[in-house]
């Protein structure tokens, strides 16, 4: 049985507060019940962040490693201090620029965060976001919720209310359709090593707008920074075999792969396809934005479209495209196994 899907009214609009989709959210998280919602970045599958038994749920139907962590979203930076042990000033200033918006903070935990929030580590990852509906809910409901992206875990992150039900609609209580998301990547993550920032997932706010905050460059994460989520080498994966390709050796593999009788699935700046091409050709944005908001949308839509292999032209290596490079080179990082 799928979930049911609440269209929130006038989900454009901050002032949706007593919406009765977003009554019935607050009422089946407070009764430990799992529920998707949107949020800038994709769709998350929210869970009561103090309930160790709903979080247990939320794990079990994203099939999630218990060491994986999850973020916990909050209004701002007055709840995400119930939350923390410590906040750092250079945490703070990013939240003064950034929250609500795409970007999660990694912090010293508080007493209060379950052990099953941060895979066991001393640290706590926390966002504010800046989608209306997310923030209803999280006024509505007065905590935190801990919220990965409402997908099985490993696989293409969602961003409309269909990608939720078409991954996890047998498994969860109720979906909040607000729309596509704005975004169409998860956020950034910075976490603090003392007063060291580490760029620990890039995002739409790049480590550009980071620095020039903190008035220095974060630094990449290391061996012993915290795990975050979403950076193991493979993630955002479709189901079927994907791999990239250099604009110049593009259709040469697509000829190669049609005279073997595979049927493929390209996604490639070029707007024309071979002549002879009876695969699926999606023409891809040429702005990073753009090609962010629509990335995992064209991977659903390749890895549904009955194909053998998937082909991804490989994106330029300016600063602008770090956080779309990021997520095309774990979703063809080519690792066989059962996590989908």
């Amino acid at each position: 049985m799928s979930a049911r899907i609440l269209a929130v009214i006038g989900a454009g609009n901050p002032a949706i507060a007593g919406d009765p989709a977003i009554d019935e959210a607050t009422r089946l998280l407070r009764m430990g019940e799992l529920v998707a919602f949107p949020t800038e970045t994709v769709y998350g599958l929210g869970a009561d962040a103090s309930n160790p038994a709903a979080l247990a749920r939320l794990f079990e139907a994203k099939r999630r490693p218990a060491d994986h962590p999850v973020i916990v979203h909050v209004t701002g930076l007055d709840s995400a201090l119930q939350w923390s042990g410590s906040m750092p000033a250079g945490a703070r200033a990013l939240a003064g620029r950034f929250w609500p918006g795409p970007l999660t903070l990694v912090v010293p935990r508080g007493p209060r965060v379950p052990d099953a929030v941060t895979g066991g580590q001393s640290t706590v990852g926390l966002r504010a976001p800046s989608h209306p509906v997310a923030r209803a809910l999280l006024e509505a409901f007065g905590g935190g919720i801990a919220a990965p992206s409402a997908n099985r875990f490993g696989h293409v992150s969602p961003t409309t209310a269909a990608h939720v039900a078409d991954d996890l609609g047998d498994a969860i209580a109720l979906i909040l359709d607000g729309g596509p998301c704005e975004v169409g990547i998860e956020s950034t993550i910075v976490a603090f090593d003392g007063d060291l920032p580490l760029l620990l997932r890039p995002g739409a706010i790049g480590a550009d707008a980071i620095a020039a905050v903190l008035g220095r460059t974060p630094a990449e994460g290391h061996a012993t920074a915290p795990r975050a989520p979403g950076t193991l080498p493979s993630h955002y994966a479709p189901h079927t075999a994907a791999s990239r390709v250099a604009h110049p050796a593009l259709r040469a593999e697509v000829a190669q792969l049609a005279g073997r009788d595979e049927r493929v699935g390209v996604l490639a700046f070029d707007p024309d396809a071979p002549e002879d091409f009876d695969g699926v050709w999606i023409t891809a944005p040429r702005d990073p934005a753009r090609y962010a908001h629509a990335l995992y949308a064209n991977l659903r839509r390749l890895d549904a479209a009955a194909v053998d292999v998937i082909l991804i032209e490989d994106l330029p290596t300016g600063v602008a495209w770090a956080a779309v490079r990021d997520r095309v080179m774990r979703a063809t990082a080519g690792i066989d196994d059962d996590r989908d």
